[in-house]
């Protein structure tokens, strides 16, 4: 057992015990390209996403130096026609690229990393076969080795793009790679011979511009369309529901925090290490932005391309918003267009894809609170500071009961170029409300559509553990006066979702004249006794 030759079943064995979700499926639509025209296949997934579990699943099945039908017999694969046909039958060459890059001496610089690579093989297969030590070069060597054993090589390349991203700047060093990789898997006189399959995965797909040509004969399966992998994208609704049962945990807080990936094939999609994570832990949090980089997420907004940052707060506020993601040139350098940013953050996990739709959303609370945490950034534009002022006067208005600023406030955020560009029904209304109460992100949970007494409230804020300020009950009508919203709400006893809810509610109903473009506010203060904060 080797560390990049044939790693055996260690790895997959750890994984595998405890609370494993069966993603052995995947197994078999690798085999299924064994030997076939579409042997290469490359995934790209967000940081997080499993892609390092899958890769020593696949090291632990097909390397012939171990006996893993232990690990497997009782699995989804086994009952695949393919399972023992390839089950421990090749050669495994299993690369973890931002291994490679970590362990570099304060001395020696990135571009050493592909000579490394081929170093650390070579000395590897010499140490199994030293037969094979006048082979000319490590291509020679691996040719040799298949004809020695009549075993031929299966590739599982980890992060694959860690040192294009690394080296974004550095060309020559991209050439060095990109020329190994294309020696493995572009060549007509190695590749058919030793390559039974490969499998690799990183970030970002493969760029567009050509200069990747190296890696173009690979079928691609990114985030934005990954087809029949998608159910091994992250983890299914089936399989979170089963975990949340298993281990006492809300299902429910288990969807607000973590859901809202979403593909045609298999519907919602889960971030494995978060759900993990708040299995291990016992609670619900945010797991998933400790492992991000919030810095890097400000500055692609900061670029404020086509008025992006404004189009930040839009989604901040729960809007969806229109993309194009067929141009983004699958780099992180290349930036045209708002679009390209917002195509990045998709791939990044940031921002989850509507297909049907081609539009963008947060998807779930934890990656929101990666959001919120830019509104309290020092280092945000002076517009998005001119908006959160206004937002806070606002809501210190609303608590003062202030109805007139109130109206004025909502009439002044609708009016701004960044507020949502269509005004013609109740819901285009929620969302400058929204957009107007902007303040209340970190404050106050937001519900929207809250289901309470005979009907549904549209947007409720309820404050947060220990704070002083009161809940926001908000209720809003087109082509109706405040008073009718006012109405609504005491007439269906809206009060009566928060009743849980010690302290202060603020009754707000917001009205729109489409005739006279007015709007109206009318706020009634409602007190309770007994209850808890979110």
């Amino acid at each position: 057992m080797g560390t990049y030759l044939n790693p055996g079943k260690i790895g997959f064995a750890k994984i595998s015990k405890g609370d494993y979700v069966d993603k052995t499926g995947l197994i078999g639509l690798i085999n299924e390209k064994i030997d076939g025209p579409n042997s290469l296949v490359c995934i790209s997934r967000p940081r997080r996403f499993g892609k390092s579990y899958a890769a020593k699943m696949l090291c632990a099945y097909y390397d012939f130096t171990c006996d893993s039908h232990d690990l497997f017999q009782d699995k989804e694969i086994a009952k695949a026609e393919s399972y023992r046909r390839h089950l421990n039958k090749y050669h495994v060459i299993s690369l973890d690229i931002t291994g490679f890059i970590s362990k570099l001496k304060s001395d020696e610089p990135i571009s050493d990393v592909p000579a490394i690579i081929v170093t650390a093989l070579h000395d590897e297969l010499i140490s199994l076969y030293p037969e094979l030590a006048e082979a000319k070069d490590l291509s020679d060597c691996l040719i040799q080795c298949v004809r020695k054993t009549g075993r031929q090589f299966v590739f599982v390349i980890d992060e694959w793009d860690a040192l294009i991203r690394e080296a974004k700047d550095d060309r020559k060093t991209q050439d060095a790679y990109l020329r190994l990789l294309r020696g493995w898997f572009k060549n007509n006189n190695f590749t058919p011979e030793v390559v039974a399959a490969a499998y690799m995965t990183g970030i970002l797909p493969i760029r567009k511009d050509g200069s990747q040509s190296a890696i173009s004969d690979f079928a691609e399966y990114p985030i934005l369309d990954p087809g029949r992998f998608a159910e091994y994208t992250g983890f299914t609704v089936e399989e979170v529901r089963y975990l949340c049962e298993k281990h006492k945990l809300s299902f429910k807080k288990a969807r607000f925090w973590y859901d809202g990936y979403d593909f045609p094939e298999v519907g919602s999609i889960y971030n494995p290490y978060s759900i993990m994570e708040a299995i291990d832990k016992g609670r619900f949090a945010s797991y998933w932005k400790n492992t991000s980089d919030a810095e890097s997420l400000l500055t692609y907004i900061n670029m404020d391309f086509d008025g992006l940052q404004q189009v930040t707060v839009r989604l901040i506020s729960g809007e969806e918003i229109s993309v194009d993601v067929g141009r983004f040139k699958n780099d992180f350098n290349t930036f045209k267009s708002r679009d390209d940013i917002l195509t990045l953050l998709i791939h990044l996990g940031y921002l989850s894809y509507n297909h049907e739709k081609k539009s963008v959303h947060i998807p779930n609370e934890e990656v929101r609170l990666e959001f919120d945490e830019i509104l309290t950034s020092q280092n945000i534009s002076r517009k998005w500071v001119e908006l959160i002022r206004e937002s806070q006067k606002l809501l210190s208005d609303t608590i003062s009961e202030d109805e007139e600023a109130v109206a004025k406030g909502i009439e002044a955020v609708r009016k701004k170029e960044y507020a949502p560009t269509f005004y013609n029904d109740e819901q285009a209304l929620r969302y400058v409300i929204k957009f107007a109460y902007i303040a209340c992100v970190g404050q106050y949970a937001k519900i929207e559509e809250l289901p309470s007494g005979r009907g549904i409230a549209d947007v409720v804020y309820i404050p947060k553990k220990l704070s002083h300020l009161p809940a926001l009950l908000i209720e809003l009508k087109w082509n109706k006066t405040a008073d009718a919203a006012i109405s609504q709400i005491e007439n269906n006893d809206y009060p009566t979702v928060l009743k849980e809810f010690e302290g202060e509610i603020l009754m707000v109903g917001i009205g729109y004249d489409e005739k006279s473009k007015e709007h109206t506010c009318k706020i009634k203060r409602l007190v309770r006794q007994a209850c808890i904060r979110t």
